[in-house]
C-alpha cells in the first residue's frame, strides 16, 4: 500500500490514528469528539484523502475547522443507525435539513419546530402533536446538536419539547457537509437509498471492502457470488491491508470473515456488556445455537417462540439478577434481546423466526458454577511439593 509505505514509522502510524478516528467519526470538528486530532488530520489530509480514496472509494474533506468523510449508504441494513434515533426520528431529521437551509445563521427554537411541522405537512407527513412524535424530533435535533450542526445559543433542547423557549445557531459551513447521498439524481426514497449504497469506482473490491470495515461480520451466504467469490480469493491480501490502514484484526473462517478491532475504539455497540438485556442475550445463546454440530450451517433458524422461551427461564431460574423494568415485562425484554443480536450481526429475522449467525459460537459462555443450585464442593488439598515450573511449557499439563 504506497500511501504508507512511504512514510515513516512515526507518519504511518499518526496516518492509522487519523484514518480510524474519521472511521468512527465521519464528521471531526475542533469542538467535538476527538477534536484534538483535527490538526493532526489536515498535516496528513493529501495521504487520508488518497488512502480512503484507493482502499474504499470514499471521498474525505478536510478544513481548518473541521473534516468530513463521506462513507457509502448502507443500504436496506438499518443495523448501522443512531441507536437513539427510531425511523420516525429520520424522518424528522430529513425535515429539518430541509429546513434548515433556508433559515439563516440563528433562529428561535418554536419557529424551527413549527416550520418542520409545516414542512412534515408539505410533504404530506402525518406529523401529529402528541408524546411519541416531540421525542421522535426532539432526538433528531439532539442528534444535529451532537454533530455540532446546532448550537443551543441560549437555551436548550429540552426532553419532548417541552414549552420553553431556546435561540438557536445554525453552522452552515458543517450542515452544507452533512447530507452524502445523491439527492438531486434520486427519483424517489427507494432510488436514493441505492444510489448512496453503490459501490465504490472499483466495484466488488470497494464493495466487500467497505463491509469488512464499516460490519464486524461478512457471511459468504450473505454476499452476491461475484463479491464472495472476490473475497475468498483475496482473503489473506485483505488481512494484512486492513491490519496496516485501520488496526483491524481478520478472522477467516469457512463461513465468511470477521474483523475487530483489539482497542474497541471502533465499535460503537459492545457485546457482551453489563445490562440485563445484553447478559441474557449472552446466556441466551448456547440454546440458540447447536454448539455439538460439526458441519453447520452459517445461519442456525430458531423460532420465536424459542427465544421467548428461553429468556422466560433465564427469568425464571436467577429473578434477582436482573432489572426489574425487564421481569415485569418479558415481552419488552425479548424484543430487546432480539433487537441487540440483530444489531450486532448475530441474528436475523426470517419467515421461521430468527437466522442465527455461526459466529456467534465465539460468545458462548462458559459459567463457573450455579449461583442458586451450587453445592458445597470438596475442599481442594494443596500439596507440599509443586508439580509444575514456571519455566515448563504452557501447553504442558
Amino acid at each position: 500500500m504506497n500511501q504508507l509505505d512511504n512514510l515513516s514509522e512515526i507518519d504511518a502510524a499518526n496516518v492509522v490514528r487519523c484514518a480510524r478516528t474519521l472511521l468512527r467519526r465521519p464528521m471531526l470538528r475542533a469542538d467535538g469528539p476527538d477534536g484534538e486530532l483535527l490538526s493532526l488530520v489536515y498535516r496528513h489530509r493529501a495521504t487520508l484523502q488518497d488512502l480512503f480514496a484507493g482502499l474504499l472509494g470514499y471521498r474525505l474533506v478536510v478544513e481548518r475547522r473541521f473534516a468530513r468523510l463521506y462513507k457509502s449508504g448502507p443500504g436496506h441494513d438499518n443495523t448501522r443507525g443512531v441507536l437513539s434515533m427510531s425511523p420516525r426520528g429520520y424522518a424528522y431529521l430529513a425535515l429539518t435539513l430541509a429546513v434548515l437551509t433556508g433559515i439563516g445563521r440563528q433562529t428561535l427554537l418554536s419557529r424551527l419546530v413549527a416550520d418542520i411541522r409545516s414542512a412534515a405537512v408539505e410533504a404530506g407527513i402525518d406529523a401529529p402533536d402528541d408524546v411519541a412524535e416531540r421525542r421522535a424530533l426532539t432526538a433528531a435535533l439532539r442528534h444535529l446538536v451532537s454533530l455540532g450542526v446546532l448550537h443551543e445559543t441560549e437555551g436548550s433542547v429540552a426532553q419532548d419539547l417541552l414549552p420553553q423557549e431556546a435561540l438557536i445557531t445554525i453552522d452552515t459551513d458543517l450542515l452544507g457537509q452533512l447530507v452524502t447521498g445523491p439527492v438531486g439524481e434520486a427519483q424517489s426514497p427507494a432510488h436514493l437509498v441505492e444510489l448512496a449504497a453503490r459501490p465504490g469506482p472499483r466495484g466488488v473490491e470497494h464493495a466487500v471492502r467497505r463491509k469488512l470495515v464499516e460490519t464486524p461480520l461478512v457471511l459468504y451466504a450473505d454476499l452476491p457470488d461475484d463479491q464472495a467469490d472476490w473475497l475468498r480469493r483475496n482473503q489473506r491480501k485483505e488481512t494484512a491491508l486492513l491490519e496496516q490502514a485501520f488496526g483491524l484484526y481478520t478472522e477467516c473462517r469457512v463461513e465468511g470473515v470477521l474483523a475487530a478491532d483489539p482497542e474497541d475504539f471502533l465499535t460503537d455497540l459492545s457485546f457482551p456488556g453489563v445490562s440485563t438485556v445484553a447478559r441474557i442475550a449472552l446466556l441466551a445463546l448456547p440454546d440458540l445455537v447447536d454448539s455439538e454440530d460439526e458441519d453447520a450451517p452459517a445461519r442456525h433458524v430458531v423460532t420465536a417462540e424459542r427465544l421467548r422461551e428461553v429468556c422466560a427461564r433465564l427469568v425464571e431460574d436467577y429473578p434477582a439478577a436482573w432489572s426489574k423494568q425487564f421481569t415485569d415485562d418479558l415481552d419488552r425484554l425479548v424484543a430487546e434481546v432480539a433487537e441487540l443480536l440483530r444489531r450486532m450481526g448475530l441474528a436475523v429475522p426470517c419467515d421461521e423466526g430468527w437466522s442465527i449467525s455461526a459466529a456467534a459460537h465465539r460468545w458462548l459462555p462458559s459459567p463457573d458454577g450455579d449461583p442458586e443450585r451450587e453445592q458445597p464442593s470438596e475442599p481442594v488439598v494443596v500439596r507440599e511439593v509443586p508439580s509444575w515450573s514456571l519455566f515448563d511449557e504452557e501447553n504442558v499439563s
